[in-house]
């Protein structure tokens, strides 16, 4: 009697035993990551995120177009995002001044001190999860390996 596997294109058991363990990652990590900013910060991982990914930019300022991209986000949930963020004086939103047809968005100073409060319990959360249970070169190999997958993820996204 033939197998089912032997006729369909299945995972095999190494595949499908490292596609289980993706699969809670990119679930429960992102579930955990929210339940300590939730209950540490009142802001969401994503909300994080955005705050952060601000904080990096020069000048603390960025394209809501190239925000949304860098935060693997589509316009409308992170105008959302913004809306809440400026009713907390965290960022300041203005049309681009080299092309009006964009929007900028600026951390104020606001936005950096609840950026700063939260990070520290959650990069404690980030290591703890993601960090510690690996060895250097688990880090990197791990490192590598994810570097791939997003940016065949994020071609596969924009329609490549």
């Amino acid at each position: 009697m033939m197998k089912l596997m032997d006729t369909q294109p299945w995972l095999d058991d190494d595949q499908q035993e490292l596609w289980q363990a993706l699969l809670t990652v990119v679930i429960a990590l992102p579930a955990a990551l929210d339940r300590q900013l939730q209950r540490e910060a009142g802001i969401s991982n994503f909300e994080y995120g955005v705050l952060a990914r601000l904080s990096m930019a020069d000048e603390a300022t960025m394209r809501l177009s190239d925000l949304a991209r860098v935060c693997d986000s589509t316009l409308p949930r992170l105008s959302k995002v913004m809306d809440r963020f400026e009713a907390r004086d965290w960022v300041v939103r203005r049309p681009d001044p080299g092309d009006g047809r964009y929007t900028l968005a600026t951390l104020t100073g606001a936005g950096r001190q609840k950026l700063a409060e939260s990070a520290p319990e959650h990069v404690a959360q980030v290591k703890r999860l993601v960090f510690d249970p690996l060895s250097a070169a688990q880090r990197r190999h791990l490192g590598t390996a994810l570097t791939r997958i997003a940016a065949t993820v994020r071609r596969e996204l924009e329609g490549g």
